[in-house]
């Protein structure tokens, strides 16, 4: 199964064409999923399914039970690297805003 969705879907970039017919890749994928299921349910791996599955939301649930924003206020850091303060210690009183958001070589960008 792990093949057929690697060579079917995610390794191909032109549309599936059997027979001179053009397979678009939401067939390809419905095809896909349907006969994964088909494969998960007759070899009998749907108890080991299920158990991943429930051990992986407890620990979702825990680790945002005990999950503490208190400490992730990194934004109204007054002293960071973008923060003015350092801006002018770095190049002058007026750096702030004369920083350049892109490259200046990259080709999306604009002097107007």
């Amino acid at each position: 199964m792990m093949a057929l969705w690697l060579f079917l879907y995610f390794l191909r970039d032109d549309p599936l064409v059997v027979f001179d017919i053009v397979i678009y890749d939401k067939a390809v994928m419905v095809f896909l999923l349907m006969v994964t299921i088909t494969m998960l349910f007759l070899t009998d791996v749907t108890d080991n399914i299920i158990v991943a599955l429930f051990i992986g939301v407890v620990v979702i649930l825990v680790h945002g039970t005990f999950r503490k924003t208190e400490d992730l206020m990194f934004m109204e850091d007054e002293e960071g690297f973008g923060s003015p303060g350092v801006l002018r210690a770095a190049g002058g009183a007026n750096m702030a805003a004369t920083v350049p958001l892109k490259n200046a070589a990259s080709s999306s960008f604009s002097d107007s």
